[in-house]
């Protein structure tokens, strides 16, 4: 029992520092600021903007898919017209296109995968540097996630504020 209350107070003690660190900063005049990131991210037309392409391939993606499977039927179905020596034949064919069709689909879902992170890394690269960029400009100590954040003034949230920045900037250089 003693060792659990020993245990807790440690944790407490551990717990209680960076609400102290922080107490000492806003109290000494340090700015400190939050933001939300996912919505920053999520309104940045840049990302709206690829999440188009990316669609736009997903779709071209399904129609080439959409004609390998209609391939696949008429061989069955012609499969289905044939007699029991060239069913075999046939069906031979048939797994060689479900062969395809499986490559098809997971070649294609992993290159997607893989633009879609590229991008998500390029924009959270973007948008990390504007905000050590308004960090310095303006002298904040902290910037933190808004999900770090239980409660915050209304007039620390810098959400706004970045997410115009990042817009006007996208839009002169997509002009």
């Amino acid at each position: 029992m003693k060792n659990l209350i020993s245990k807790f107070f440690v944790v407490m003690c551990l717990a209680t520092v960076p609400f102290w660190f922080f107490t000492t900063a806003y109290a000494a005049g340090e700015k400190i600021a939050y933001m939300d990131f996912i919505k920053i991210f999520d309104d940045y037309n840049k990302t709206k903007d690829f999440d188009k392409q990316l669609e736009s391939k997903r779709a071209a993606i399904q129609k080439d898919r959409g004609k390998l499977v209609a391939e696949i039927k008429k061989l069955k179905d012609e499969m289905d017209l044939m007699s029991d020596k060239g069913k075999e034949a046939k069906q031979a064919t048939i797994d060689q296109k479900l062969k395809k069709l499986q490559d098809f689909d997971r070649e294609g879902r992993d290159a997607l995968l893989k633009e879609r992170d590229d991008m998500a890394r390029q924009i959270g690269k973007e948008i990390k540097g504007l905000i050590e960029e308004i960090g310095k400009k303006e002298g904040y100590i902290l910037i933190l996630d808004s999900r770090a954040i239980l409660f915050g003034k209304e007039g620390d949230d810098l959400t706004e504020e970045i997410l115009k920045t990042l817009n006007e900037r996208y839009a002169k250089r997509k002009k």
